[in-house]
């Protein structure tokens, strides 16, 4: 997760760079444009669901996860679709408000699933070498 985190920001800094011209190199204040506030808060959420759908819907994985020799896929073995990607998206974000429970639910599971695993029917397996 450090890996893709530090890959994602990177994204999210290129992506505010794009938005600097339209303050004047000034930080985005919601009060004071709140219209561009809204589509800059847009564009990193659409970044970060491109960051994992676009890996996890060709490959099964992320780069980060690709160093860990780790695949995301569907229960039958299949790659995620755009749908599953949303749902396993959301389904993280579950995870994290609770305070990281999501992710501990992963160490009592016999099968080592998280919350957004059970709740988007997909599982991470350990890809050989």
């Amino acid at each position: 997760m450090l890996y893709d985190a530090l890959l994602l920001l990177a994204l999210w800094i290129a992506t505010t760079a794009l938005f600097l011209p339209f303050t004047g190199g000034e930080a985005l204040l919601a009060e004071e444009s709140p219209l561009l506030a809204l589509v800059y808060r847009a564009a990193l959420i659409a970044v970060l669901i491109a960051f994992y759908g676009l890996s996890w819907t060709s490959r099964g994985q992320t780069l980060g996860m690709a160093a860990w020799r780790l695949r995301v896929e569907r229960e039958d073995g299949l790659l995620l679709t755009w749908p599953d990607v949303l749902r396993r998206l959301a389904a993280a974000l579950l995870s994290w408000l609770v305070l990281g429970l999501g992710w501990l639910c992963a160490v009592v599971d016999p099968r080592r699933r998280t919350w957004h695993d059970r709740l988007s029917d997909t599982r991470v397996v350990v890809v050989p070498r």
